[in-house]
């Protein structure tokens, strides 16, 4: 979609009350500059696991049983999605914040948001994936280390169940 296209549906949607006004043109810009995929966290925890020699798929689209996900990291084979969710938009109990302004907006969203992301663990869990959920604001030390400790367990599982396959029957 264009820029100009853009706008038009942005006025168009303010014109019909789906949106609030922008209080003015800076804040605006700053609030079409969030972007849903690729943030620093994001891209710095990627980068990190990168260096430990995982390989994993970025942004991948999950279909599940009416659901659809995306997780921001996923290991398919493992069945591990990992969520580096912002403090803002996923209400982070240490450092999200309820808005003062355009509340009617913000906190039926803010609260749409933390549904969602309820009902897409719930439903990666009953396919049997396993969820990781991390907090932007946490160091990426922790963050990695995580997610290592995440693909380690899954391992291990795996070692586990193949190692009793591999044994012959009792006689």
């Amino acid at each position: 979609m264009s820029d100009r296209k853009r706008t038009q549906a942005r006025e168009q949607a303010h014109e019909r009350g789906l949106y609030p006004a922008p209080l003015n043109e800076g804040r605006s810009r700053n609030m079409q500059a969030n972007r849903r995929a690729n943030t620093k966290p994001e891209v710095a925890l990627r980068c990190a696991l990168h260096r430990l020699g995982y390989r994993y798929r970025k942004d991948y689209s999950i279909d599940l049983e009416g659901v659809r996900v995306r997780p921001d990291i996923v290991f398919t084979a493992r069945k591990l999605a990992i969520f580096v969710d912002g403090c803002f938009w996923h209400v982070c109990p240490e450092h999200g914040r309820q808005p003062t302004i355009n509340e009617w907006y913000w906190t039926p969203k803010l609260l749409r948001n933390m549904e969602r992301d309820r009902v897409a663990n719930a439903a990666l869990q009953t396919a049997g994936w396993h969820v990781v959920r991390l907090w932007e604001h946490e160091p990426l030390s922790v963050a990695v280390e995580a997610v290592v400790t995440a693909l380690s367990s899954l391992s291990e599982h795996r070692s586990e169940v193949s190692g009793r396959r591999r044994q012959s029957p009792p006689d």
